[in-house]
């Protein structure tokens, strides 16, 4: 097990830039980027971007240049599923899924994270079983490829009313075993968790050996530390599991996001106006999660006994 500074101060976190900006393209991304390193993050995670449009060279000198590294998002479209029974629409979706691995290697990320299993948006249906495998097993290639080029691919597990293939961290071990990859890691959100499982430290425990990524959300999208999951306890619980993967912060407020991607992820409301503010208080919910683990404890004892 990594040992850890005991503040929690050498975890390895990431903020999606949405909690801060609209956009990666906005004039304000390195003062984000500045203000999340000063806040303790090492990583940033995307939106969905265009690799087609995508300065993907200026953008990795850019995270570089901070110390921060990028987490990209993959995905699916109509007509690009690779769940689908049609061989054409299959094979869009896997080259989907390729450009956006290209463009991570391009921006030097070693992660890829996203919905990668189907098209995301209300389901209208339950999926049949053949196409959840048809999904698995085309995510698996990718993410064996992934692996090969210094990528971590994970999916994420979302609630009902987002998708119908994976809504829960038992739904995620059966993709996983079915993909027949080595490689292919779990992402569980705890905003979506707290729809779907009914004891979310035993999903976390249940996914451990797959779980790559573990994003703490907040029940109304807004800061960690108020809301109806508690995000602490969750933390706690994870590292004492012996898990010691990256953590992920998300929130969304309609005073930050664009119009179209506040309508497209249902955020009415506007949970908060300061996403700086919102970083910092989860930066503080996680090193108190951490700190209250039985390795954080540890690693406390290691600091008196070493001062």
């Amino acid at each position: 097990m990594t040992t850890l500074d005991s503040d929690g101060a050498d975890l390895d976190v990431a903020c999606h830039l949405n909690v801060l900006l609209a956009a990666a393209s906005s004039d304000l991304l390195p003062a984000a980027l500045g203000a999340l390193v000063e806040a303790g993050y090492r990583r940033v995670v995307l939106p969905p971007l265009d690799p087609q449009a995508t300065d993907a060279a200026g953008l990795a000198n850019l995270f570089a240049a901070h110390d921060v590294h990028p987490i990209t998002i993959a995905g699916q479209a109509p007509g690009a599923d690779v769940s689908s029974a049609d061989p054409d629409e299959r094979a869009a979706g896997a080259a989907m899924l390729r450009a956006a691995l290209d463009l991570t290697v391009a921006l030097r990320g070693d992660q890829m994270n996203g919905v990668p299993y189907g098209v995301f948006g209300h389901p209208a249906r339950p999926t049949d079983p053949a196409a959840f495998e048809r999904a698995a097993i085309e995510v698996g290639r990718v993410a064996d490829e992934a692996h090969e080029r210094g990528v971590m691919m994970t999916f994420e597990v979302l609630n009902r009313y987002e998708t119908s293939v994976v809504n829960t961290a038992a739904q995620a071990m059966e993709f996983v075993a079915l993909s027949g990859s080595e490689h292919l890691r779990i992402h569980l959100d705890t905003f979506h968790m707290a729809v779907e499982e009914a004891d979310l430290a035993a999903a976390i425990t249940a996914a451990a050996p797959r779980l790559g990524y573990l994003e703490l959300g907040q029940s109304g999208r807004g800061m960690l530390s108020g809301g109806a999951v508690d995000i602490e306890a969750l933390v706690r619980h994870a590292f004492d599991t012996g898990w010691t993967g990256r953590l992920g912060v998300e929130a969304f407020s309609r005073a930050v996001l664009s119009p179209g991607a506040s309508d497209m992820l249902a955020i009415w409301r506007q949970p908060y106006v300061d996403g700086v503010g919102v970083a910092r208080d989860a930066m503080r919910v996680i090193r108190r999660g951490f700190a209250s683990s039985v390795e954080g404890r540890r690693a406390a004892r290691l600091s008196r006994v070493g001062g």
